[in-house]
């Protein structure tokens, strides 16, 4: 795949020309629908038909190869070229296939509807785990039950892993005290697991994601025990056992959401951790970019130093959000797909800029009722750089937060760029 920022003036018909694809397969993979009308600024993923390419002038094979995403000696061999200055205009080159690191890709759902697992049948050949969101723990060590039933059947159909998650807090409550009352007390822990163990025999689920959030900083080591609880009893089943762990910066950051996260020991206990690297851009609070990759970053320098990488699962959010500006503390943004950031682009004539501290594209426009407006979303180069980001760290793979929010690019590029484990 190679990616084009769509320039004034560009059209459908001569980007095809120019790639020499077609304009079908354009639309297809960015799944446009409207083609008569792009967006400047606008990012499309050109697929690489039979990995062919025409040498430009001025084209020299450090270029060609870094377009490709392959090496130089790969071209060359592929092309039995002895001389990599010996290249000229209108030569035919054969691009070999770039070599793919395999990694884990998790989605979490929160939609256990038909719909929901639909979504996991559209995508289940990208996912190695689906995890539908959550199990709530309630204060005797039972369990809130979901009907997840079609998800896991739809999961196992399609070779994907369900991954069972448990969490304290729900949309009204931050579950600090609930964490506080199982952490505390052993017994609580035994009836919890034995609830858990319980429900994976009965839905067929192979291992368990726990995210338990806002613990209090004084259960930190309690949480610690609980995991090599969990780890010691699901194991003897042959259960998996991962976490979910706040973005952490550095072993000391205070907070409530951060303290009780003990990375190290996360990283020791479990068989991977997934980092949420994401909602920077929190609905409620002011616009900006929701998975910045420059904060990711930050995450993943810290994280690599104390977990072992082949454990680590980058978090990636799938949806977009538009806040009105100029902003409102507690004003909530509203929440959609890539496709609709992208028809409200379109709608309103925008332009659409890209934060290269970020990675990360964005919009500006003004409403029907004069209303000022400010959208951040993801695109293919957002994308693309988060998955360079989970090459250089040499990373377990990626979690995504969540399905629901169609974003066509993301899937294309992501099986360009890797091979997903299937267990």
């Amino acid at each position: 795949m190679q990616i084009h920022v769509v320039q004034r003036g560009d059209t459908l018909w001569q980007l095809a020309q120019r790639y020499g694809v077609s304009i079908n397969q354009i639309a297809a993979v960015n799944q446009l629908q409207n083609r008569s009308e792009l967006v400047i600024g606008e990012a499309l993923i050109i697929p690489s038909g039979n990995r062919q390419y025409t040498v430009r002038p001025g084209d020299n094979l450090w270029l060609i190869a870094r377009k490709f995403g392959v090496s130089v000696q790969d071209i060359m061999r592929a092309n039995r070229i002895t001389n990599p200055s010996m290249i000229y205009p209108g030569q035919l080159l054969i691009i070999p296939e770039k070599a793919k690191p395999t990694i884990d890709v998790n989605a979490f759902s929160i939609d256990f509807s038909e719909a929901g697992a639909q979504e996991v049948r559209d995508v289940g050949r990208y996912l190695t785990y689906v995890s539908p969101f959550a199990y709530r723990m309630k204060d005797d060590g039972s369990l809130e039950m979901i009907n997840d039933n079609a998800m896991i059947q739809a999961a196992i159909t399609n070779h994907v892993v369900p991954m069972m998650a448990i969490t304290n807090f729900s949309a009204t409550e931050t579950g600090s005290q609930l964490a506080h009352t199982i952490l505390s007390d052993t017994a609580l822990q035994d009836r919890l697991l034995t609830s858990i163990i319980q429900t994976m025999r009965t839905k067929r689920y192979r291992g368990l994601n726990i995210d338990f959030e806002n613990v209090l900083p004084n259960d930190r080591e309690n949480y610690n025990q609980f995991l090599r609880r969990a780890v010691s009893r699901l194991h003897a089943e042959g259960y998996f056992v991962s976490s979910s762990l706040a973005p952490k910066t550095s072993g000391t950051q205070q907070g409530l959401l951060y303290e009780a996260h003990d990375y190290p020991a996360h990283g020791e206990i479990l068989d991977f951790v997934v980092l949420m690297t994401y909602e920077w851009g929190y609905r409620f609070g002011p616009p900006q970019a929701i998975s910045p990759l420059n904060q990711i970053r930050a995450v993943l320098d810290y994280a690599v130093t104390v977990i072992p990488r082949e454990k680590i699962m980058m978090g990636f959010q799938v949806y977009a959000r538009d806040w009105l500006v100029p902003h409102v503390q507690g004003r909530e943004a509203e929440t959609f797909s890539m496709q609709e950031a992208i028809r409200r682009a379109v709608r309103h004539h925008a332009v659409i800029h890209y934060d290269q501290r970020t990675q990360s594209p964005y919009f500006r426009y003004t409403d029907e009722q004069g209303r000022g407006h400010e959208v951040w979303f993801e695109d293919a180069r957002s994308a693309q750089a988060k998955f360079n980001l989970v090459k250089e760290y040499h990373l377990r793979g990626i979690s995504y937060w969540v399905l629901g929010y169609p974003f066509p690019q993301n899937w294309a590029l992501l099986e360009d760029n890797f091979h997903i484990r299937k267990l």
